[in-house]
């Protein structure tokens, strides 16, 4: 979790105020928390050290927080927290919350401007090597909106842990090989037939998109097919680059793309379980070779190679973590969909048999989206191939709103995406809100360089207005919003921090008059206000993958 330094000084005095009341200083470090509470009037931050200890002492919240109370305090008035924290009150249960002097905000104002495009950044990883394998959908169709969340989301989550120190490779994984692969040639194949008059009975299982079709066509105009032509290959090939494409326009690029096919031909599926059986980890059975999942947590043993000697897919996917792991990676993080729910515990069996730590694999389940249009559910099917696609989301809403859209929701909950309101350019679509927010800003700012607005004293201290003071409290939880989103692998909390920001500015703007002649040095304090919500804002959006607009 990422604090402010106003955040640790007060957790350590928090800490030894507890250990007063103790005895024990070593616990309380490790039990409390420090958090925004939703309205203003408890405070800009809240403790639940009382209810904490609570559990401890066997006593009442309330009585244990006045205690806290009286000793944070004293300590707070003899401290460098006497000119940052100006009251402490006690509410509901037992919860301590604290509430900032105005002269910290204008200070962290006058920070943001000073670090501009390094505000929030903080080097948490120190450089420590990640890998986010996310999309990796088979190369047999065109990605669909649900794989359009995944990209949106690992994208989004990648920029931020940069952002935040950690170096970051993005990486797609290509099950290029296998059966789908070769129904995927098959299925050109019998198109192509058709196309050339025969009567084709077209199986249920092959793929059914008009994409087999046009790939059918191709290969007809250009002539492409000779004895040694290769429709598998082919078909991988043209839909890899549609993807490659797709993502492009989508804003989404990885710095590695992962081959099943090559990983089969290194031997490393081979090294890998021999590995894993000079360990012990392997026996055979039924004329199959199986894997030890139960000792690491698994609910039952799991087939590797089977009888007829062909691997499952646990084989090759257990021989790429460990290739992960050996490229030298620390934390490697999976975003899957929901139908790979079921095959967590057993990699995260296979990672554990390998010899890494529990928590070097961090396994994200992105739920499927739900397309809405006039309020009721767009149908598809992707057996039928009569999904909507990436690109004619792309399309329809542009690459900021679908980006916007695709992360508006927490990974763990089932999206709703209103193709309707996407499209709208009001205030109830949160992207052109944040957006309009900037540009507005941007053009004030441009406003007074032309007009050579003159310069007065620009002293924050005249920012008093209820509006103003909420707006510099929200710039100053940036940082925390950032936080959330490495806590969680969600880069969900940075959208809802910018629809809250762009909600606080527009308040302000709305209610308080910027370049006024009549009030020069008010005006000029408002200006640096907003430039330093330009500055959050452009940072938030940028991070999202989003463009900064100076017009709209």
């Amino acid at each position: 979790m990422i604090k402010t330094d106003l955040e640790e000084k007060l957790g350590i005095v928090i800490g030894k105020a507890a250990g007063q009341i103790t005895e024990d200083e070593a616990f309380v470090s490790s039990v409390f928390s420090l958090n925004i509470p939703p309205e203003r009037i408890h405070g800009d931050l809240s403790s639940n050290s009382a209810l904490q200890l609570s559990k401890i002492l066997k006593k009442n919240p309330r009585i244990i927080a006045e205690s806290l109370v009286q000793i944070l305090e004293k300590e707070i008035s003899v401290s460098p927290l006497k000119d940052e924290i100006g009251k402490i009150e006690i509410a509901g249960a037992g919860f301590i919350n604290f509430f900032i002097k105005d002269e910290y905000f204008y200070k962290k104002i006058e920070e943001i401007i000073r670090l501009d495009s390094d505000f929030g950044k903080v080097d948490l990883g120190n450089k420590e090597k990640v890998q986010i394998e996310f999309v990796s959908a088979n190369p047999t169709g065109p990605l669909s909106i649900a794989h359009a969340r995944q990209a949106a989301v690992g994208d989004a989550l990648s920029r931020i842990m940069e952002f935040l120190g950690f170096s970051v490779t993005r990486e797609y994984y290509l099950n290029d090989e296998g059966n789908q692969i070769n129904i995927l040639g098959n299925s050109i194949k019998l198109r192509l037939k058709e196309l050339r008059g025969e009567k084709i009975d077209f199986p249920e299982d092959y793929y059914q998109g008009d994409y087999v079709k046009d790939m059918a066509a191709e290969i007809e105009n250009l002539k492409l097919e000779n004895q040694n032509f290769n429709f598998s290959e082919y078909g991988v090939k043209n839909i890899l680059d549609g993807i490659k494409n797709d993502l492009a326009d989508f804003n989404v690029k990885f710095n590695v793309w992962s081959s099943q096919g090559a990983l089969s031909k290194s031997g490393k599926i081979e090294d890998t379980i021999e590995f894993l059986r000079k360990k012990d980890f392997i026996y055979d059975s039924e004329g199959a070779v199986w894997f030890k999942s139960t000792l690491f947590g698994d609910d039952k043993d799991r087939v590797i190679i089977k009888s007829d000697k062909s691997y499952t897919y646990l084989a090759p996917d257990i021989a790429y973590h460990r290739d992960k792991f050996a490229r030298g990676f620390k934390r490697v993080i999976n975003l899957w969909g929901p139908d790979h729910h079921g095959y967590i515990p057993r990699i995260r069996a296979a990672v554990s048999a390998l010899g890494q730590e529990k928590d070097a694999l961090s396994v994200i389940i992105v739920q499927l989206v739900t397309l809405l249009r006039e309020g009721k559910v767009v149908p598809m099917s992707t057996r039928k191939a009569s999904y909507v696609t990436l690109r004619q989301i792309i399309d329809e809403v542009g690459k900021d709103v679908a980006r916007f859209f695709l992360v508006a929701r927490r990974v763990s909950s089932h999206l709703d995406f209103d193709l309707d309101l996407a499209k709208k350019e009001s205030q109830e679509n949160p992207v052109y809100y944040i957006q309009y927010a900037f540009a507005r800003i941007s053009s004030i700012l441009h406003k007074e360089k032309e007009e050579n607005f003159p310069h007065g004293n620009a002293d924050l201290k005249l920012l008093t207005n209820l509006e103003e003071l909420m707006l510099m409290r929200k710039l100053a939880q940036f940082p925390l919003a950032l936080s959330l989103c490495l806590d969680l692998f969600d880069p969900y909390p940075l959208t809802q921090y910018l629809v809250e920001l762009a909600a606080d500015f527009h308040k302000c703007y709305d209610k308080h008059k910027v370049l006024d002649l009549a009030s020069l040095d008010l005006s000029c304090a408002r200006l640096k206000l907003l430039n330093a919500v330009r500055i959050v804002l452009r940072n938030g959006l940028l991070l999202s993958g989003l463009s900064a607009p100076e017009r709209m």
